[in-house]
């Protein structure tokens, strides 16, 4: 969540505050050359941004998060890709059931008939978060449709060194899930090194629709518990060449989880970026961008030029 994840909102908001963040969606989406649109799938109508030609990138978004999130790290990728950013089943503008499952692989399943609805054959995945598990998996359960896979501080990984995220968890407390205002100044603390500054009006928006939320959030995060170890337990079946990002200052994931993937995926490459958090394309767009791109290109050295 970040000031993208802000701007995305698809309900109605009072007066001139529905007008700001109606603009300023607008805005950053046209800024990077995307278009909104719709597609039914099953009982699901999903909402999701398309733009740029070439070979297709598919972004897959994390946890509390939507299509958004993506924004600002596409930008300079749309004039040589066509990306592809959906809102996931339960999150964003996609519907959500409270009697289905929204596990990591019945997410995989649903999102593999969302890309045959919209034809992709043959593309590139990238997802942060849980959003990177489900792109890890779809990679190993799908190998023939992946041209290269990108993970950003993926879940779905055992860390050999716990957590911070998972040191509140064993107390009975989830950070990521906020039940006041209180907690969610801490959730903005706690995924980011460098939380964004928004207007207090915004700010009490977007706390009060994460808190009336959070029933539906705890049950999608539950489920997704119940399979913490799916990326891992498939990474030997990926051979698409992999590029693993993670922030050093990831509080929600471990850092050593990288180490996992990096040994366990035997075409990955691991690029680790100074003070950053744990959704790398919102606190660092630009450079996660310039990474990313590097690697779509097959250059080798994907350091160069950070800070």
């Amino acid at each position: 969540m970040t000031l993208l994840l802000f701007f995305t909102v698809s309900i109605s908001i009072p007066s001139c505050s529905s007008a700001l963040v109606s603009s300023a969606l607008y805005y950053e989406r046209y800024q990077s050359n995307l278009e909104k649109k719709e597609v039914q799938v099953g009982s699901y109508k999903w909402t999701y941004l398309e733009g740029g030609k070439g070979e297709t990138i598919l972004l897959i978004h994390g946890f509390g998060g939507d299509k958004d999130n993506w924004t600002r790290f596409v930008r300079t990728l749309t004039g040589s890709y066509r990306v592809v950013i959906p809102d996931l089943p339960g999150f964003g503008e996609n519907d959500r059931k409270q009697e289905d499952e929204y596990s990591i692989l019945t997410q995989v399943g649903r999102l593999d008939e969302f890309s045959k609805a919209i034809g992709l054959s043959k593309f590139h995945i990238i997802g942060n978060s849980m959003g990177g598990s489900i792109s890890g998996v779809y990679t190993a359960t799908y190998p023939d449709k992946i041209l290269t896979l990108g993970l950003l501080d993926s879940a779905g990984v055992k860390s050999p060194i716990q957590s911070e995220l998972s040191v509140h968890l064993s107390k009975g407390k989830n950070p990521l899930v906020a039940n006041n205002e209180e907690e969610f100044d801490f959730l903005m603390n706690f995924i980011f090194v460098k939380p964004p500054t928004i207007p207090s009006f915004l700010k009490g928006y977007f706390a009060d629709k994460s808190i009336r939320n959070r029933e539906f959030n705890e049950k999608i995060y539950k489920e997704i518990r119940t399979q913490m170890s799916a990326l891992e337990d498939r990474m030997k079946l990926i051979h698409a060449r992999t590029l693993i990002v993670w922030g050093d200052t990831d509080r929600v994931i471990h850092i050593s989880s990288s180490d996992v993937l990096l040994k366990g995926i035997q075409s990955s490459t691991r690029v680790i970026l100074k003070d950053c958090g744990h959704s790398p394309m919102l606190e660092r767009p630009t450079e996660t961008a310039e990474v990313y791109a590097k690697f779509l290109k097959g250059e080798a050295d994907l350091s160069s030029g950070l800070k």
